[in-house]
């Protein structure tokens, strides 16, 4: 069985533990699980959402910026090395928010 294979029938309770353990950082029995399993996991979780379409609010590692994209809150906003008068965010990268 190839790996394609093997995410293809992942059953969805099986995916859903494996992400609430990438979560908690321990299996469903309490053991804590190792920096190797934790990335395979992750890997697995990853590839079986992208080859079940699951919607993008949903899959693992989503950020909803909602009303604070393009402010100073956007964890993307990117800071001046040169601290001119004081105000080290470039202006010209944010974009206005209409809610």
């Amino acid at each position: 069985m190839t790996y394609d294979e093997l995410i293809e029938r992942l059953d969805p309770t099986v995916y859903r533990n494996l992400k609430q353990s990438i979560e908690l950082g321990k299996w469903p029995d309490g053991r804590a699980m190792t920096r190797e399993q934790r990335e395979i996991s992750l890997e697995a979780v990853i590839y079986y959402e992208n080859k079940h379409n699951v919607p993008e609010e949903q899959r693992v590692g989503y950020l909803d910026r909602g009303e604070k994209a393009g402010t100073a809150c956007d964890p993307s906003v990117q800071f001046r090395k040169d601290r001119q008068n004081g105000n080290d965010v470039d202006p010209d990268q944010f974009v206005e928010v209409k809610v």
